[in-house]
């Protein structure tokens, strides 16, 4: 006898039973896909869209930015709700089923269900709400606010429970995001957009370069002191004005007996106003007790591992863009200016005024690149999207001499970080050229 002529000619109403319960197991499939959709829909829809879509206007987008401000309450009452009507729903269809076939009645709403709230309660919502996520957040916003209260006290009984269990097992680590994590995720984020076109090189580029502002300091643009034109204070005011006709900076470090003794700024525009006649004859009479160079501009000298957010900043609020820069016992390393920090962000400046200069790298077959030893390793990393360590020494030259602990000669080459290091050339103290290649898996020698 099945279970349907054991119920037959009693007061129960079967098919009333049955349309009933199905009824019911259809609206909690359709609460489990709203949750299911809202969940997927309000942490995965962009903030900052939302944000811009509010301040025109938007209320459902007012309210999922709401909403989302607590992304732990919003999750913990969506899987609050979904897991309460997806168990009632398997209950109902399990009781259905059985009344209707027996002890397959299990087998059979084990199927049927996992396909039913797979399909209809999973795949088909979030797939919906992952296509269009800011529209769907806004809809789902006006389902699931009230969840939120509701459920609200059931979420934090299950919060304390669940922090009460994690800090018994020792696994409970609390962990701000810092500055670091924003960063790595929108250098993320802008990697990944790359293959679909929305960013092109050059804005990549820009882009990454603005966000590299902060975690760099002054020795990584710095332009070392070697490379620095300067003006001697006891040379005379004609040869000084000449010096300055053949130089492409507008600015000039005055240093008197020795390099390292930095006193005065030149600005070659003052020197011209203050000793270049009317009639274009240099005057270079000057007040008695006085030198040429006594009013011009004192220098300004920063620390080589100050921030270079903290430069920009200080550049801006002192009105200058040009500052020496000094290690820890003062003594003198380089120069940086305001353009080499933009330079970092949109790319070489160049003017009708710079001097022509030659490649600093450059390929001379393939994977194989001769390189100026005085290239950063960032830049170079940069350019070829190479993984060489830039933490270790700024340069290439200095990377090479940091591994190796001395300073190698022409013709001696190095297998280090996967790479060949090849020394083409060395003036004095300096490695001005290097060949690089990559080692290749077989080359064990």
């Amino acid at each position: 006898m099945t279970h349907l002529e054991g119920l037959a000619g009693t007061n129960f109403d079967l098919q009333a039973f049955i349309w009933l319960n199905a009824g019911a197991i259809i609206v909690l499939i359709i609460f489990s896909a709203l949750f299911s959709g809202s969940e997927t829909a309000l942490t995965s829809a962009s903030r900052g869209k939302l944000k811009t879509q509010a301040e025109k206007g938007s209320k459902g987008a007012q309210r999922a930015l709401k909403i989302t401000d607590d992304r732990e309450t919003l999750i913990s009452s969506v899987l609050v709700g979904n897991n309460l009507v997806n168990i009632l729903a398997t209950a109902l269809a399990t009781n259905l089923f059985t009344l209707l076939f027996g002890d397959s009645g299990v087998l059979i709403t084990t199927i049927v269900m996992t396909m039913v709230v797979l399909i209809f309660a999973e795949v088909l919502p979030k797939t919906y709400a992952i296509a269009r996520p800011e529209e769907a957040s806004q809809k789902a916003s006006r389902f699931i606010l009230p969840f939120i209260f509701i459920f609200t006290p059931i979420v934090v009984v299950i919060k304390a429970l669940v922090t009460a269990f994690l800090r018994l097992l020792g696994l409970l680590e609390s962990r701000s995001e810092s500055l670091e994590d924003v960063q790595d995720e929108i250098k993320g984020r802008i990697e990944l957009e790359i293959p679909t076109g929305m960013f092109d090189k050059e804005d990549q580029r820009r882009v990454l370069g603005a966000l590299d502002i902060s975690s760099l300091s002054v020795e990584d643009v710095m332009r070392h002191r070697s490379e620095i034109d300067m003006l001697n204070a006891d040379d005379p005011i004609e040869e000084i004005l000449a010096q300055c006709m053949t130089t492409p900076h507008s600015r000039l470090p005055v240093y008197k007996d020795e390099t390292e003794n930095i006193i005065k700024i030149a600005h070659v525009k003052d020197l011209y106003r203050n000793y270049w006649g009317q009639n274009e004859k240099i005057e270079s009479s000057t007040p008695p007790g006085e030198h040429w160079y006594t009013n011009l501009k004192e220098p300004y000298f920063v620390i080589e591992t100050t921030p270079l957010g903290i430069l920009m900043q200080e550049f801006l609020e002192k009105r200058t863009h040009f500052a020496l820069v000094v290690d820890e016992y003062g003594a003198l390393q380089g120069l940086v200016t305001l353009e080499d920090i933009i330079e970092e962000i949109v790319g070489e400046i160049e003017d009708e005024y710079d001097q022509e200069q030659s490649e600093p790298f450059k390929e001379v077959s393939q994977g194989v690149y001769l390189v100026d030893g005085a290239l950063p390793v960032r830049e170079f990393n940069k350019m070829l999207n190479l993984d060489l360590p830039d933490d270790q020494a700024v340069t290439l030259a200095g990377l090479v001499i940091n591994e190796i602990k001395y300073i190698p000669v022409k013709g001696e080459n190095f297998a280090i970080f996967g790479y060949r290091f090849e020394i083409v050339d060395r003036i004095r103290n300096r490695v001005t050229q290097i060949r690089i290649q990559k080692i290749a898996e077989t080359d064990n020698s």
